[in-house]
């Protein structure tokens, strides 16, 4: 009897362990001075999300790389937040965010441009799901600041649904017709 409940628990593990990708984006090695010398532990930062528009960060610090990770892992899963995304593969709309001296610029992009971003930013979008973006970081390079100012400029994200919600309106009347003739040049000249 205790076998199977055995395997129940490591099939419910390892469906969990499946529902989410994570990436680690940085290890640090950290020092810390005592009265016989220095005791040395590791800092790792992780990135986990469902590819289905939920994203989390977390950080771990462990005398180990291992046991850091696996804090960070829990951390991140712990911290992640729901993020609209457009036709499941891009953002609805450019946004900007910061934190301390990092900057970071992302825009929607066309199908078929990919993940145009470095480093963390990268990571964080794409474990997010977002297939067609451009980012750009400016200011400072630290993986912390950068994963920072990413998710303030994700936590800012909203869809059509959302601001036609706040507004008392129909989606129709805020998103912009694409398949329509009356903003075609044909329909303009007659």
């Amino acid at each position: 009897m205790a076998r199977r409940d055995d395997n129940r628990r490591d099939n419910k593990r390892d469906e969990e362990q499946n529902e989410f990708v994570d990436r680690l984006v940085h290890i640090n090695r950290v020092a810390k001075t005592v009265k016989g010398g220095r005791r040395m532990a590791f800092a790792a930062l992780v990135i986990v999300g469902d590819e289905n528009g939920r994203v989390g960060f977390g950080k771990g610090k462990a005398r180990e790389v291992p046991e850091a990770i696996r804090k960070a892992t829990e951390e991140a899963k712990g911290s992640m937040i729901r993020v609209p995304l457009r036709e499941g593969r891009t953002l609805h709309n450019d946004m900007r965010g910061r934190h301390g001296a990092g900057k970071i610029v992302l825009r929607a992009a066309p199908p078929g441009t990919g993940v145009i971003a470095g480093g963390p930013m990268r990571a964080v979008l794409e474990c997010l799901g977002v297939q067609d973006v451009v980012g750009k970081s400016i200011g400072t390079s630290n993986p912390y600041n950068m994963v920072r100012a990413t998710f303030d400029a994700l936590k800012m994200a909203e869809s059509p649904r959302m601001i036609a919600n706040k507004r008392g309106k129909k989606v129709g009347e805020l998103v912009d017709r694409r398949n329509d003739g009356a903003s075609s040049p044909e329909a303009i000249e007659a």
